[in-house]
């Protein structure tokens, strides 16, 4: 086993290491870049890989801003201790979106999952007025505009999952706000030629949190595992974030739209008989396997982007080794066994 990574500071030099693949495509993208929604999982390692692949192509003089209202101070001296400027600012009030700089590289990862239950009208807000306030106020930049693969039905497992061209589904609250936003982004792109790509992401895994690490969990903790939805998609967060960074490469008027996940689909129930190999406890099995589960085919951004650089079995080694020795934890399940749309 390897050394327990103890920090966030330490995971986040993990995940952010840039990919060649993100450092040829910042080196080829003049002007500065903002990311919006910084205080979550997904934007802090963007931000981090984006300043560090500046960094590492002679691009010092670029300026990388992180956006976000910052409930918590420690995500912005994080975010500032990697040389990634900070502002406050909430993006549903079009007044201090109005104080953001007028940069030509946008990504949004501005949104809203969990608490939909419960307060669907934020999520509402969160989905769908801000995207459109945003979309107006960036409307001469270029913007990735992070989305999920819940935008799409449930698919026949015995097949390679939904492809971009693919109708949508509405299957509650949180993917038909997620459907409204690229509705809405969409729209603008259309109506002020904003080159946008909109990247629909399949379950992005790091130490602490995702799929992967639900289900480590589940076994370590002796839980049972439900393998009633018993297939997935997932992806390395690093990997994920290298690939956003090239996406802004990609975009277009109107959106050009892409899956990004892994190129495996992956059985819940060997998942968790592995972490159970590898944690020495029993992995506890019910439910049996539907059909269908929400699982994307990748095959359009491997073309773009090759073969992703952390492969599964380094992602379950890792997790394994992280879960097992007490590594510090987000706490925030995903979900991913809801068949019901409801997070």
């Amino acid at each position: 086993m390897k050394p327990l990574l103890k920090t966030d500071h330490e995971i986040e030099a993990l995940l952010s290491t840039p990919t060649k693949g993100a450092l040829d495509a910042v080196a080829n993208l003049p002007g500065d870049f903002l990311v919006l929604g910084v205080g979550g999982k997904m934007g802090t390692t963007t931000a981090v890989m984006l300043r560090r692949a500046l960094d590492a192509v002679g691009r010092r003089d670029a300026v990388v801003t992180g956006v976000s209202r910052f409930s918590r101070a420690d995500a912005r001296t994080e975010l500032e201790s990697w040389g990634v400027r900070t502002q406050a600012c909430d993006l549903a009030e079009a007044a201090q979106l109005q104080t953001l700089p007028a940069v030509p590289n946008v990504f949004y990862l501005a949104g809203q999952k969990f608490g939909t239950s419960s307060a669907p009208e934020v999520t509402w807000i969160q989905n769908t007025l801000v995207p459109a306030l945003v979309a107006q106020r960036f409307r001469d930049s270029r913007i990735v505009v992070f989305s999920t693969g819940c935008v799409y039905p449930f698919t026949p497992v015995t097949g390679n999952g939904s492809k971009e061209g693919d109708e949508l589904a509405f299957l509650g609250e949180y993917a038909s706000t997620c459907v409204g936003r690229e509705r809405i982004f969409t729209h603008h792109s259309k109506l002020y030629g904003t080159p946008q790509l909109i990247y629909r992401l399949n379950y992005a895994v790091e130490l602490r949190y995702g799929v992967l690490v639900d289900l480590a969990l589940k076994v370590l903790r002796g839980e049972t595992v439900d393998v009633t939805m018993g297939w997935l998609n997932c992806i390395w967060q690093g990997d994920a974030c290298a690939r956003a960074l090239q996406c802004l490469g990609h975009t277009a008027s109107p959106p050009r739209i892409l899956n990004v996940t892994g190129s495996e689909k992956l059985s819940v129930r060997a998942l968790a008989t592995e972490f159970a190999r590898r944690l020495g406890r029993d992995a506890i099995i019910v439910g049996e396997e539907a059909p269908t589960a929400w699982l994307a085919d990748a095959s359009q951004s491997i073309a773009l982007f090759g073969p992703l650089e952390t492969p599964v079995e380094k992602m379950v080694e890792m997790i394994s080794d992280y879960v097992i020795g007490g590594g510090k934890l987000l706490g925030k399940p995903t979900h991913f066994e809801a068949r019901n749309g409801q997070f």
